[in-house]
């Protein structure tokens, strides 16, 4: 029998006629990394607020470690950790401090406390910076000691939200190592990002637009259902005016593509399936020599999440 430590069914909140989350439901197992991929303004924010009863939904009903967040949010508060997009430390205050002050007001006795002090110290690498102020410290050791703060009580489910943004690549990867020690342990986590490569790394990823979940499964499930058409990656000189050639022919109806878009210095473009690759391939490089450009390589390739997402969004 499964462990649902998150149940979310037909959920919804309004803020007068606008819709921010629209029917919704999911479920998230004991020790998964479940992530929420979408733009800012999708709602996943508003979801974890309503998780975590910070917001009253307008209808539909969530239960947490068992708990209605609408009615119960006290109840669960111990049991659940929360880490904002927004920095919510305080940057005049040492490490240490931090660690102390949110310990206390998650009622932690003196003994944990310190327990929980030096192992946080030693999951964000910030031996021998304990009493350095927080606002010195950079962007990478600053979430880590926001996550730890987030944990200090030993929660069974914990909500990120966007929690590496504007961190550097190698700190968001630390910052992932952590949160699969934390899943390694039976802790629940619920992720919300609009990085592709961090949705990759989800055990099952939900696709949210406009308040609406569109998707829901393993990243490699999404590439392999969720993908409408084929995806034709170009190889190029001069991939941006390529790229403005290919876009023009797909509005005047030369090339029929369901979409196009640069990625790094190559052309992705999602056309209907098709087995014949002469079909695509051999237009595409006609229009791109009418433009006195030439072409490389033309290749099917598989798609990215990235790919799969714009398709699912625009269908």
């Amino acid at each position: 029998m499964d462990d649902y430590t998150i149940e979310v069914n037909h959920l919804s909140k309004q803020f007068g006629a606008f819709t921010a989350v629209d029917d919704i439901s999911f479920r998230v197992r004991r020790g998964e990394v479940y992530g929420w991929l979408g733009p800012n303004g999708a709602g996943k924010t508003t979801t974890i607020r309503m998780l975590l009863g910070l917001l009253r939904p307008t209808s539909g009903e969530a239960r947490v470690l068992g708990f209605n967040p609408a009615s119960e949010a006290k109840k669960m508060q111990a049991r659940v950790g929360y880490m904002s997009q927004l920095f919510t430390l305080y940057n005049d205050l040492t490490a240490a401090e931090n660690i102390r002050f949110y310990g206390l007001a998650y009622g932690l006795k003196r003994r944990q406390l310190r327990r929980r002090h030096a192992e946080i110290i030693a999951m964000a690498g910030l031996q021998g910076r304990e009493r350095a102020l927080t606002a010195t410290l950079s962007g990478g050791w600053k979430q880590r000691l926001a996550l730890g703060c987030a944990i200090v009580h030993e929660p069974e489910v914990v909500f990120l939200d966007e929690p590496t943004a504007g961190v550097d690549p190698i700190s968001r990867r630390q910052f992932w190592d952590l949160i699969y020690e934390m899943a390694g342990r039976g802790v629940t986590v619920l992720v919300t990002t609009h990085y592709m490569d961090e949705a990759e790394l989800c055990q099952r990823v939900g696709f949210i637009s406009r308040g609406r979940l569109l998707a829901l499964d393993t990243p490699q499930r999404l590439k392999e259902t969720q993908m409408s058409g084929r995806v034709l990656e170009i190889n190029t000189t001069h991939p941006d005016r390529a790229l403005r050639v290919l876009q023009e022919a797909q509005e005047n109806g030369r090339f029929p593509a369901d979409e196009i878009a640069l990625y790094g210095a190559q052309i992705h473009a999602v056309v209907p399936g098709s087995d014949d690759a002469a079909a695509w391939k051999e237009p595409i490089a006609a229009l791109l020599a009418e433009a006195g450009m030439v072409v490389n390589s033309i290749e099917w390739i598989a798609p990215t999440l990235e790919d799969v997402f714009i398709s699912t969004v625009k269908r």
